[in-house]
């Protein structure tokens, strides 16, 4: 009888927008994986070992390869498999504006402290990039096309945790179509099957 390969290993943390966006990708591809929650404060050797720059998310291939980077572990779950054809929407420059001055934006508005001490210039910068995102929602329905896609999944989790910061604030913007397209994702069934907690991941 043979014996089916171990499934791809992710360490991960369950309120991280990089390990949120791997997770979207993983389940829209239907990728079976062992999850282990990451406690950031007490990482496992193991995950260091296989990744020493102690980030997540990190994915462990049942050959030993590692995939680090999360939008290279979207990429490579969708390769395999990509039923909703993600990959045909994949905004290679908004990606890079988000994961670069809007991510920045964001770190200065949501640690203030580790930023110069005042959140306020690192909000404006971020809600200039939000007001380009509502500006573009209404001429393709979706980031990147008419449906959802990679740029939707590698975007939105920090478009969340950016209104989260002050979610009262984030509410009184005019962002109407970013303020009704980021409840609509946070609400679908795939955002509620990434965020089931689970519990730290401890070594057997």
């Amino acid at each position: 009888m043979t014996t089916a390969p171990p499934d791809p290993v992710l360490y991960s943390f369950r309120r991280c927008p990089y390990a949120m966006r791997a997770r979207l990708a993983l389940a829209v591809s239907g990728t079976t994986y062992e999850l282990r929650e990451v406690q950031l404060r007490a990482k496992p050797a193991a995950m260091l070992a296989a990744s020493p720059k102690g980030t997540v998310p990190v994915l462990v291939l049942p050959e030993g390869r590692v995939i680090d980077e999360s939008l290279d572990i979207m990429r490579w779950a969708l390769a395999a498999r990509d039923p909703e054809n993600w990959l045909a929407r994949d905004d290679a420059a908004l990606i890079a504006a988000n994961d670069g001055p809007f991510k920045q934006a964001l770190d200065g508005y949501k640690y203030p402290e580790r930023h110069g001490g005042d959140p306020l210039p690192h909000r404006a910068r971020g809600l200039a990039f939000l007001a380009e995102l509502d500006a573009r929602l209404p001429l393709a329905g979706q980031l990147g096309g008419a449906e959802r896609g990679l740029t939707y999944a590698a975007i939105m989790p920090f478009v969340r945790q950016f209104a989260a910061v002050d979610a009262a604030w984030f509410e009184a913007q005019h962002l109407p179509h970013l303020q009704c397209w980021l409840s609509g994702h946070l609400q679908s069934p795939l955002f509620a099957a990434i965020m089931t907690r689970a519990a730290p991941w401890v070594p057997a």
